[in-house]
């Protein structure tokens, strides 16, 4: 049970940690990390996002947790919402 415990606690620590790095590179400083949401897309209108934000992302992915996105196509998927990334980040972190 502790390591299920464990889990949960490094997924909620990496959808906060996704949360802030967001809001600070990629210059949101309008947004404050508690209103992203788990399952808020990312892209579109509501956060204003585009392809040039995806770029940077996946460099702040790789700079913080140590995991590169590199297929654009898995890249489509993992970006969607902070659950999306978050899921990829602990599934390839150790990998």
């Amino acid at each position: 049970m502790d390591s299920l415990a464990k889990s949960g606690n490094e997924t909620l620590d990496i959808k906060e940690s996704l949360k802030t790095i967001i809001c600070r590179e990629l210059y949101m400083e309008d947004i404050d990390p508690a209103q992203i949401g788990d399952d808020d897309l990312l892209f579109g209108e509501k956060f204003g996002l585009d392809s040039i934000d995806a770029v940077e992302l996946v460099f702040q992915v790789k700079a913080h947790f140590g995991v590169a996105i590199r297929d654009m196509k898995e890249g489509r998927k993992v970006l969607q919402s902070i659950n999306t990334l978050a899921a990829y980040i602990e599934a390839h972190r150790s990998a």
